[in-house]
């Protein structure tokens, strides 16, 4: 049965860049919001530009009024939409639905009635994208946002990763001088970068290093 690889369900467990989190005044409080072409473009980047689908189920309109608007209260309208949203990855084997609802304010009925079906599909498939993970605004839900997490931070556990992941591939070669001069030369690169790992960190890739060099010096003298 065909899943999420690897590299996928590690980008959909990652924390979510503090970078990509906006924020706006609704309802008398700040409310917290990842944009609709970020959520977009996580998609593609996490399942492939030709890898989801997103499909408008249902449209309505629930509100549509004349009303004042503007400092000046000029005669405008006030529309109102709702919408059913699904996503559906993995050639159709997994589908998420979500509702969102939009507002239209302008002194053009048209133009209100546009902005308010703009915003009511963004809504609703932002609503169904946050069942896939932090990456897609899940993480924005935990009043702690503790799946939340700074640039540098992010930058600092994508560069353990690759540590993990170069650890494991060189630790194939025949000479396990490979790996302790790659170990040596990544430290120093590590000095120079904007992020410091953590001691823990730095102890688990030394063990790491430490257990795949006697790996591989047994499978040179057996």
């Amino acid at each position: 049965m065909k899943t999420f690889s690897p590299d996928q369900i590690k980008a959909l467990d990652a924390p979510l860049s503090r970078e990509a989190v906006k924020a706006r005044r609704q309802g008398g409080k700040n409310v917290s919001f990842i944009e609709s072409w970020h959520a977009i473009a996580e998609c593609n980047r996490i399942f492939g530009y030709d890898g989801w689908v997103s499909e408008t189920l249902d449209l309505k309109c629930v509100v549509e009024k004349a009303r004042l608007i503007g400092e000046k209260e000029e005669p405008g309208w006030g529309v109102t939409y709702t919408a059913r949203c699904r996503i559906t990855v993995l050639d159709g084997l997994i589908s998420r639905d979500g509702v969102g609802a939009g507002h239209g304010i302008d002194k053009d009925q048209g133009q209100a009635h546009e902005s308010a079906i703009k915003e009511a599909e963004s809504d609703a498939q932002k609503r169904a994208l946050r069942n896939f993970g932090n990456q897609f605004g899940l993480a924005l839900y935990d009043k702690t946002q503790s799946n939340v997490a700074d640039e540098s931070d992010l930058s600092r556990l994508r560069f353990v990763e690759e540590c993990k992941a170069s650890i494991e591939r060189i630790g194939q070669h025949p000479d396990p001088k490979d790996l302790l001069n790659w170990w040596n030369s990544e430290i120093e690169k590590k000095k120079r970068r904007d992020f410091a790992i953590t001691p823990a960190e730095l102890v688990l890739l030394k063990n790491l290093v430490t257990a795949k060099v006697t790996e591989m010096t047994a499978r040179r003298n057996p």
